[in-house]
């Protein structure tokens, strides 16, 4: 009984041969290939800035222009903070005030040193960084409502692409007014 068991043993322990290391390496390589492409996609989304703590936003600072007379578009600044991780945007702004017309404005200067005003999709939120809207850099640009008045509190709701709705209310100042 000894002599079969040996004999049984012995024929099936697994040698290496060059098929069978082919055909175990073929094997490996799916699941390696696999792991790599993972790893090289979490590594392009960490650096997009898509990766860690989730955009965390804060709207301070918000104040509407008094629209001058016979002018028919005003201006509205926020200073919008972002303590979170990733990377937000500003993609719209809404107002229960003015129901259409409003929309997002960036300021780009001439070689002459004169100011345009050029609508945009969105404004970018950074990381841990700050928008933080002016004449000189961005603004919402509003049609100008009739009876406004210094001092006044207008309600906008600011979409954002990954934090949602924000809803504030802006203080009606004269242009050049301390805030």
């Amino acid at each position: 009984m000894t002599s079969s068991m040996t004999s049984s043993t012995t024929s099936s322990t697994w040698t290496p041969t060059r098929h069978r290391l082919a055909e175990t390496a073929m094997a490996a390589l799916a699941p390696v290939c696999a792991c790599v492409l993972a790893l090289g996609g979490l590594a392009v989304w960490t650096a997009t800035g898509n990766a860690g703590a989730p955009a965390r936003i804060g709207v301070t600072d918000a104040r509407l222009f008094l629209p001058s007379r016979g002018v028919p578009e005003t201006a509205a600044f926020f200073r919008i903070t972002n303590v979170g991780g990733s990377q937000d945007r500003l993609v719209r702004v809404t107002s229960s005030d003015v129901t259409e017309g409003i929309s997002l404005s960036s300021h780009r200067m001439t070689a002459g040193g004169a100011a345009y005003r050029r609508p945009t999709e969105s404004l970018p939120v950074p990381a841990g960084g700050t928008l933080d809207m002016s004449p000189h850099s961005s603004d919402v640009t509003v049609p100008a409502a009739a009876g406004w008045e210094t001092g006044d509190l207008v309600p906008f709701t600011l979409h954002f692409e990954h934090s949602g709705r924000m809803k504030v209310l802006a203080v009606v100042v004269r242009p050049g007014s301390p805030t």
